[in-house]
């Protein structure tokens, strides 16, 4: 069901694709890919839950918001570096294969 006012239904389609990406690399990845996975999906969720309420919502809106959480989070150190790169590195990987 669509709501008025709420993201199209292409747009939850796709932030259905990533979480089940996402959770693909929870049930099958190592232990570093699963911590990297989960990082990510945890700015993701909140994230891709605002959203989803937007009518305006696009990939470019959900990349924006994405990278500027955790943007402001990797600003309080709170990955080291080489782990910041991982986590960019699967939310590009993941907007790349939708």
């Amino acid at each position: 069901m669509h709501y008025p006012g709420a993201a199209s239904t292409a747009f939850i389609d796709n932030l259905g694709k990533i979480e089940a990406q996402l959770d693909g690399v929870v049930d099958h990845g190592s232990d570093d890919d699963l911590f990297i996975a989960s990082y990510l999906q945890g700015h993701f969720a909140v994230i891709a839950r605002q959203q989803e309420m937007s009518k305006d919502a696009s990939i470019r809106t959900l990349d924006e918001a994405v990278t500027a959480s955790l943007n402001a989070a990797f600003d309080n150190y709170e990955l080291e570096p080489d782990d910041q790169k991982k986590v960019f590195g699967l939310w590009q990987q993941l907007l790349a294969s939708i």
